[in-house]
């Protein structure tokens, strides 16, 4: 069975109409062309710097890589040498937070201690007299305890 077209599957003559002012189409504003005169300079001129720096880096590898082949036997061990130091320094420094955060505490806690101890012997003294007195009651008593 052949393909047939419908009615509806037909191409219209308005689909053949472009752009333009019969359609009541009108072309882009003037701020819109503004903008675009403006900003088209500036992309370009930042495309430019963008190639500029990308030759500039091409052209320092190029000149850098055999002088750090070159120097590469000192240069290495001087950077490792480096790394060791600062991450040593920054341990130590890290060691001497932690010594000064741990005696802090250690002197607080015996602080505290110190002062919750009258408490609590008044408390132990307050209890023994309380023994003392229900001791008493059973002897009194003839209870044993």
């Amino acid at each position: 069975m052949p393909f047939k077209l419908t009615h509806q599957m037909k191409p219209k003559e308005q689909d053949y109409k472009l752009f333009g002012p019969e359609n009541g189409d009108v072309g882009p504003s003037a701020s819109k062309v503004l903008a675009v005169i403006t900003m088209l300079p500036v992309g370009a001129g930042l495309l430019a710097l963008a190639g500029i720096t990308l030759v500039g880096t091409l052209i320092g590898l190029a000149i850098t890589t055999p002088v750090f082949l070159l120097f590469s036997p000192v240069l290495v061990p001087a950077a490792l040498v480096l790394a060791f130091a600062v991450t040593s320094f920054l341990a130590s420094g890290a060691f001497g937070v932690t010594g000064l955060t741990s005696l802090s505490w250690f002197v607080n806690y015996f602080r505290q201690a110190s002062q919750a101890v009258p408490e609590q012997l008044d408390q132990a003294k307050r209890r023994m007299q309380d023994m003392v007195g229900y001791v008493g009651q059973c002897k009194n008593n003839d209870d044993s305890v």
